[in-house]
């Protein structure tokens, strides 16, 4: 809501105002006007610092005018004797710094003393001073500095010298990067939060007479893409005289053109986006705005590594890239991160978008997007190569962290004029991203645009094929999955592509398995495995592969054997640090461990199952798990819990896609654990536990079942769950795998 506390308008010392009155209402930033006012009281001086148009400057003169309201109430802190505020967006000349702060102090010196030497004697002259010259209790003067990045060292002279001259000062500056005085504490402004956007752009629609709805999709949708920016928002907000909310949003691509006419009264500067974000780019170097131009290229959040390899040359030297990064940061054009996946970088969207007119005027924009596209391609192999490794769970934070740049590549690389090849090859090489970290339909998306394009290299767009049929097995769609399997099988026999050859017979094992056909899914399985042996390939996916060629033997009963395939996946997997394959091996020792009459190994070997798929945000294994944990929990003689698990995975399918993959073989440990929970509760509380799992949100559903246990170890990365190993180990004695002959390239 608008804050509604009258606040006098800060008042100058002598005979000036430092600000007039606020024109209208100030919304949100209540947390951040707190934060801000226990820094002033902390030191003396305070830099806000934030993009253009975050809305530095309205902050800063709220918490100042509080400030002196709370000392003249004799509140004390950084309030007192009263404060200025010192406009220097219209000042050029840095010399004229020190006049400005005096006439906003309204101090009138007649005698031969500079500026500089009234301001160090503003003690005396304001009657500031105690005895021997001490400052008294309550006596203090806020200085507010605004707009200081254009003159910053000028300003960083006069506030260092204030600081040590005139202890009753303090300094709140304001800027687009700070003043780096010794004893400067830095107040980063973000954007405010989507609420409180929403309810800002209905106030200031309000006040145009117009009146908008914070609960309307498109009102929020506007606000997310301006990413609350409030200039861009109340710019926003003057168009919605004319434009709906919705016709707002269609038309927001061009938003430099569409986000004008602010108020006349208001800064040159913040009257359009444009010149807001344009007043950042004069007071950068060239070198400065070279690197802004490119930054452009990336989307979501970058690496130092990413700019040092994507941004530098032409004009800019690798070496020289970190320093120059270094000032964007320090000016707020670029602010850092730190994320699961270490430091990181971003650009508000609006500024990225100034930053991409400029590289388009520069003719460099497509040199450039080939330079990300590069660097992640090769981001993506090695991504794939350190999937199977101890650094798997590693590699899933990156990927995560760097799917909107991923999705860029992906982009450019299917559209692009002769880049079809490399879409295949990125869409095939980040196939763990879609089938392990649970991005079935994303994958799915990328992959059928790959490789419906001709790229000239077969390779490529043979595992595109096995990839996509995989990632249509696992959605259940088995119809395009066979037809991109006949094809890649075709091709790979054409081009003697043994290894394709190899993925596509298991793929045509698995999608066998899915749909019932066991004898066909053992002979393809095991063929597969052999070619896989007989050319060096030890990976997750032939893991898998052996994982899957367990699952035939245990759907015909053969259990002896398919827990013998699954142990000694499991020790590879131990070997090696690989936690995904090994989970889908734990799956089927359980289901062993669950037809011996086991019950409570089952559902430890389901614990660790789950803990890792879902880590993974892997939602086939993990709701494979929950599926079976159902059964081990009805046969554990709780029918209710049973029934909750299996509500839980009913929503969770939705996700993935054909529940069970319709194959009867699957769904049959469903069967039996609904017909069990039925018997127990009957029809109606039956489903009424169903309803309640059904409720529930996939984190609270792996939570329920995996138990208090479960949620602690959910805390853990996959690679931090070493310990959860020796519950599940030595059960069985390893039998030599037909995989464990060969190398460890990539799939």
């Amino acid at each position: 809501m608008p804050d509604p506390t009258p606040v006098p308008p800060l008042q100058g010392c002598g005979t000036a105002a430092g600000a007039p009155a606020e024109p209208d209402a100030f919304v949100g930033r209540s947390a951040e006007l707190g934060a801000l006012a226990r820094a002033l009281d902390g030191a003396r001086l305070v830099t806000v610092t934030g993009a253009g148009g975050v809305g530095k400057s309205r902050l800063a003169a709220r918490a100042a005018a509080r400030a002196a309201a709370r000392g003249a109430a004799g509140g004390g802190g950084a309030g007192g004797r009263g404060g200025a505020r010192v406009d220097l967006a219209p000042l050029r000349d840095a010399e004229f710094v020190d006049h400005a702060v005096v006439e906003a102090l309204g101090l009138t010196d007649h005698t031969l003393r500079t500026p500089r030497e009234t301001l160090l004697a503003l003690p005396r002259v304001l009657g500031l001073a105690g005895p021997g010259g001490t400052c008294a209790a309550g006596d203090r003067l806020l200085l507010v500095l605004d707009g200081v990045e254009h003159l910053a060292e000028a300003c960083a002279g006069l506030v260092a010298e204030l600081l040590r001259g005139v202890p009753q000062v303090r300094v709140l500056a304001v800027g687009r990067r700070p003043l780096c005085v010794a004893g400067e504490r830095l107040f980063p402004l973000a954007p405010p939060a989507e609420e409180e956007a929403v309810r800002l752009l209905v106030t200031r629609a309000a006040q145009h007479g117009v009146s908008v709805r914070g609960g309307d999709p498109a009102v929020r949708e506007l606000c997310r893409r301006l990413e609350g920016l409030p200039l861009a928002v109340e710019l926003a907000a003057g168009r919605l005289r004319t434009l709906s909310p919705a016709r707002l949003l269609e038309r927001l691509d061009d938003r430099f053109g569409l986000l004008t006419g602010g108020p006349r009264d208001v800064l040159p500067r913040h009257r359009t986006l444009r010149t807001a974000i344009g007043w950042s780019h004069e007071l950068c170097t060239p070198a400065e705005r070279l690197l802004w131009a490119r930054l452009s290229v990336f989307t979501g959040t970058f690496d130092l590594e990413a700019v040092e390899y994507v941004c530098s040359g032409g004009g800019l030297a690798a070496g020289d890239v970190l320093d120059v990064l270094g000032e964007l940061l320090a000016q707020s054009v670029v602010a850092r991160e730190e994320t699961a996946a270490g430091v990181r970088f971003r650009m508000l969207e609006t500024v990225r978008a100034y930053g991409a007119d400029w590289l388009a005027a520069t003719g460099d924009a497509d040199r450039l997007r080939r330079r990300h596209r590069d660097w992640y391609v090769g981001l993506a192999t090695w991504c794939e190569l350190e999937w199977f490794s101890p650094r798997q769970a590693e590699v899933a934070a990156r990927i995560e962290t760097e799917l909107p740049n991923l999705r860029s590549a992906l982009e450019y690389c299917t559209t692009g004029p002769g880049e079809a090849h490399l879409g295949q090859y990125l869409a095939g090489c980040l196939w763990f991203c879609w089938a392990g970290c649970g991005r079935l339909s994303e994958g799915r998306h990328w992959l059928e645009r790959a490789v419906a394009l001709d790229g000239g290299h077969e390779q490529s767009r043979l595992k595109a094929l096995w990839v996509l049929a995989y990632v249509a097995i696992l959605q259940g769609d088995t119809v395009p999955a066979l037809a991109a399997l006949q094809e890649c099988r075709e091709a790979a026999r054409t081009s003697a592509s043994t290894t394709a050859l190899a993925y596509a017979e298991h793929r045509a094992g698995c999608l066998a398995l899915v749909t019932d056909d066991m004898e066909r899914a053992e002979k393809l399985l095991r063929s597969a495995l052999e070619r896989y042996r007989e050319i060096g390939e030890l990976n997750s996916t032939v893991l898998m592969g052996q994982v899957e060629l367990a699952m035939t033997r245990a759907f015909q009963g053969d259990l002896p054997d398919a827990v013998r395939l699954c142990e000694d996946v499991r020790r590879i997997c131990d070997d090696h640090g690989e936690r995904w394959s090994r989970a889908y091996a734990l799956y089927v020792l359980a289901y062993a461990a669950w037809h011996e009459g086991n019950a409570g190994y089952a559902r430890d070997l389901l614990a660790d199952c789950l803990t890792d798929a879902h880590g993974f945000h892997d939602l086939l294994g993990s709701v494979l798990a929950v599926e079976l944990l159902a059964l081990v929990t009805v046969s554990e003689g709780d029918a209710e819990e049973a029934a909750v698990l299996q509500g839980a995975a009913g929503v969770m399918w939705a996700s993935v896609g054909l529940r069970l993959f319709g194959s009867a073989y699957y769904n049959a440990p469903h069967e039996l654990c609904a017909a069990r929970a039925r018997e127990r509760l009957g029809d109606e509380r039956y489903e009424e536990c169903v309803r309640e799992g059904a409720a529930l949100g996939r984190e609270a559903a792996v939570a329920r079942a995996l138990g208090r246990a479960g949620r602690r170890a959910l805390r853990a990365l996959p690679e931090q769950r070493g310990q959860a190993r020796g519950r599940t180990a030595g059960k069985r004695e390893p039998a030599a795998s037909p995989t464990r002959k060969g190398g460890e390239t990539a799939g």
